[in-house]
């Protein structure tokens, strides 16, 4: 099943195209995101990882400007159903709510249409403004995962897992 279209108050999530990517890499470099990242020496790295074997979306706002990308990670196997996300918006739609409304709508269809009941996210245990934004939804800390990924620096740095269960969602 290809990704959907779910519109949202605020957010539009839509199939990713190549234009999408395109106009996603730069945003890689920019403050506020660049910290966070990873390795962004490899252009078509971060392409395949923006594309995700599919499974991502276009954050779009009302008047159809692109305004981010929410990738997921879906499990089905019946004894351990989740969906697991990853979130990058542009800077200037940065601090406007538009990341949680993009999570919320998400997490409405999975559970809606996808009968999921569970969700995580791991940003990095240092990453307060996105730990904030998650909790706004409804996502709880679970516990540390040490040395989980690499800074842009090389270094190894602990993330956070945080889940949510369907009725806890904001």
């Amino acid at each position: 099943m290809g990704v959907p279209t779910v519109v949202s108050d605020r957010v539009r999530l839509r199939p990713l195209t190549d234009a999408d990517v395109e106009a996603l890499l730069p945003a890689v470099h920019e403050p506020g995101i660049a910290e966070w990242w990873g390795d962004t020496s490899d252009p078509d790295h971060q392409r395949e990882g923006f594309r995700n074997g599919g499974a991502a979306f276009a954050i779009d706002i009302p008047a159809g400007e692109l305004a981010g990308w929410l990738c997921f990670h879906e499990e089905t196997e019946p004894d351990y159903r989740e969906v697991s996300f990853d979130i990058l918006l542009l800077p200037a739609c940065q601090g406007r709510g538009l990341g949680a409304d993009a999570l919320r709508a998400a997490i409405r269809w999975f559970a809606a249409e996808r009968g999921h009941h569970r969700f995580t996210i791991d940003p990095s245990a240092a990453n307060e403004r996105a730990i904030r934004a998650y909790a706004s939804v409804g996502f709880k800390p679970v516990g540390i995962l040490r040395r989980a990924e690499r800074a842009p620096d090389g270094h190894w740095r602990d993330g956070l897992l945080m889940d949510l269960l369907i009725d806890e969602l904001r």
